[in-house]
């Protein structure tokens, strides 16, 4: 039973990292219905932007101690993955995206997918993130506690804390701001929105930017855990948050937190049962999660407009 409760506890982990990917679908696709499949090399990004600050500032020593200036320097590499991710994506919805908006979906279906292999062939070059797998160096000693018979690591804690935080600061930014308001309002009737005197060109590029900010403290996360980064790293955690985005309810926040929790402890499970069954059975759960309900757990059927 606790080595079970242990893979519950690191999937649960892994499901907050999966989440904060999965918004990002999620909102883009409730504002614009788009996928924009760059997000998972966004995400990408995010984790190699860290990797260079911490190349830049890893020495940087402020209290002395290693835990402290250690989390310093780790606070500080999420918020400029987010800031150089948010600018990144406002960047490739105004130049590629944008035009689109009104063209049929499928030009904007393919032009999603040119960018993220344009990103990712792009970014291995060598004069940028190049070709080879390089290490991460975490900047948090490694540190744990045993608590009822389970191993938590300080990283794990340090994940939930930090994915809480944003999860909570996007529920109020999207409830209780101009902004939020704006959001939903566009989301509900684009059109209606802009008679209504909202910027519908700013508020689809804040989306794209808020949605890639989290994707890119993601990245952090990601790579503080597993410090191994490559340009193509953003591929597998970017298809399994969509799908999570999908079993939650495509342009559902909630649908995608809970989603993206269950594939995460659906994964962790599987590789601790039998290690190749893994992807298999998350995408599994996807189908029967479909059948049973095929809107999603949170989502609502409604008509496809054309």
């Amino acid at each position: 039973m606790t080595y079970w409760l242990q893979q519950l506890l690191n999937g649960i982990a892994l499901g907050f990292v999966y989440a904060l990917i999965a918004l990002g679908y999620t909102m883009v696709y409730g504002i614009v219905r788009l996928i924009n499949f760059a997000h998972g090399d966004v995400f990408m990004v995010g984790a190699f932007v860290s990797l260079f600050v911490l190349r830049a500032i890893g020495s940087l020593t402020v209290t002395g101690a290693p835990w402290a200036d250690g989390l310093i320097l780790f606070l500080i590499t999420v918020v400029a993955s987010m800031v150089v991710c948010a600018a990144l994506n406002v960047v490739i919805e105004r130049l590629a995206y944008k035009p689109l908006r009104n063209a049929p979906r499928i030009a904007a279906l393919i032009t999603a997918i040119g960018v993220s292999l344009s990103i990712e062939f792009f970014t291995s070059l060598r004069f940028l993130f190049g070709p080879d797998f390089v290490r991460y160096p975490t900047p948090l000693p490694s540190t744990s506690w045993t608590i009822a018979g389970l191993q938590v690591s300080a990283i794990q804690v340090l994940i939930a804390g930090v994915a809480i935080v944003l999860l909570l600061g996007l529920n109020y930014v999207v409830r209780y701001t101009k902004m939020g308001k704006a959001m939903r309002a566009t989301a509900f009737d684009r059109d209606t929105a802009r008679l209504m005197g909202i910027d519908v060109d700013l508020t689809i590029s804040f989306t794209f930017g808020l949605g890639a900010a989290l994707a890119g403290a993601a990245g952090v996360l990601y790579a503080t855990s597993y410090p191994q980064l490559y340009t193509f790293m953003g591929i597998v955690p970017g298809l399994k948050a969509f799908t999570a985005a999908v079993m939650g309810g495509i342009g559902s926040i909630p649908g995608a937190f809970v989603g993206a929790l269950i594939m995460g402890v659906a994964e962790v499970a599987a590789k601790a049962t039998y290690s190749t069954m893994a992807d298999g059975v998350a995408f599994l759960i996807l189908i029967v999660v479909l059948l049973v309900k095929p809107s999603g757990i949170f989502g609502e059927a409604a008509v496809e407009k054309v």
